[in-house]
């Protein structure tokens, strides 16, 4: 029945012609592949980290201080150490290896970040398309409370919170509620006005008046055609959240040491951009190359999504 009600068209999926459609605009959008490719990098890069450490022959919690310049603290050497044992140089005052330390902070960047995202797309779609779809006392409600978060000073809350929260509690798994539960508001809103636009398609009333269920009908006939914009909501929310867990930990309230992390090497690595820039500039520079290669793909993917741009191309 499904089938036959989907606004696609007779005998189609709507699933089906909206994955054709854009997989054929993606190959036409060369950032958007360019943007892949570095995603796909950088997150082989984070679950190789150990191999890759094994390889330079380093990892990121050894301390080398018989490497640092008595003088100042930095590396002694070219650009802070840099070398063919130490590829990024190492770390003033510790000496740990720079290389190390950012393969394993892109893991704990994108575990975060990737979780965070994970917890706040499921929300968002559970409370916004239930809101949606049924209305009443219970869309109030829903739109209420995203009123109130999406109005509330997050970013304060989040430094309160992490200051006051136990030591006890993991401080991966605090960031990735914490932002998890303050990210779901802006996915619930989308999802919620989309599928407003839906509930009263014909489609979907045909499905009512053949007697199909309220579960059925959210299924088979609402969720295909959300999938555009929570696909899209998803890619942009990634580097969203892994640069709030670097702001985070830049503000010191995030992942606490030894425990690599971009935020956190771009917040001590302030202190010493006179004296050893590449400090900043390499955990700068992968948090700089993996939110912009989210933000292109996630451009791309709306585009290829956009019924307008479709009919364009």
């Amino acid at each position: 029945m499904s089938d036959i009600l989907s606004p696609g068209g007779a005998g189609v999926p709507a699933a089906a012609p909206a994955s054709r459609n854009l997989w054929r605009a993606l190959r036409h959008d060369r950032w958007a592949q360019a943007s892949a490719v570095v995603i796909v990098l950088v997150i082989v890069t984070a679950l190789a980290a150990p191999l890759l450490a094994l390889i330079e022959g380093q990892d990121p919690y050894t301390y080398h201080t018989e490497l640092l310049d008595p003088a100042d603290g930095t590396g002694a050497g070219f650009l802070g150490g840099i070398s063919g044992s130490h590829w990024f140089g190492v770390e003033p005052l510790t000496g740990r290896d720079l290389f190390a330390v950012v393969a394993y902070g892109a893991r704990t960047s994108f575990l975060i970040g990737l979780a965070a995202t994970a917890v706040s797309v499921l929300l968002g779609v559970l409370l916004g398309a239930s809101a949606g779809y049924a209305g009443g006392w219970w869309d109030t409600v829903v739109s209420r409370v995203t009123d109130v978060l999406l109005g509330f000073p997050q970013l304060i809350f989040m430094i309160a919170l992490g200051a006051v929260a136990p030591q006890s509690i993991p401080r991966p798994l605090l960031l990735i509620a914490v932002i998890g539960l303050f990210s779901w508001p802006r996915v619930a809103r989308v999802v919620r006005a989309q599928t407003l636009s839906l509930r009263n398609r014909d489609f979907v009333k045909a499905a009512r008046a053949l007697g199909a269920g309220g579960g059925h009908v959210f299924r088979r006939e609402l969720l295909p055609n959300l999938w555009a914009p929570i696909i899209v909501l998803a890619t942009v929310s990634i580097p969203a959240n892994i640069g709030l867990e670097a702001a985070l930990s830049f503000l010191g309230v995030g992942i606490p040491p030894p425990t690599p992390s971009w935020g956190r090497s771009i917040s001590d690595a302030i202190n010493w951009v006179q004296t050893d820039p590449m400090f900043l500039i390499f955990p700068g520079a992968a948090l700089f190359i993996a939110t912009l290669a989210f933000n292109m793909l996630g451009d791309g993917l709306r585009d290829a999504l956009d019924p307008k741009t479709a009919v364009r191309r």
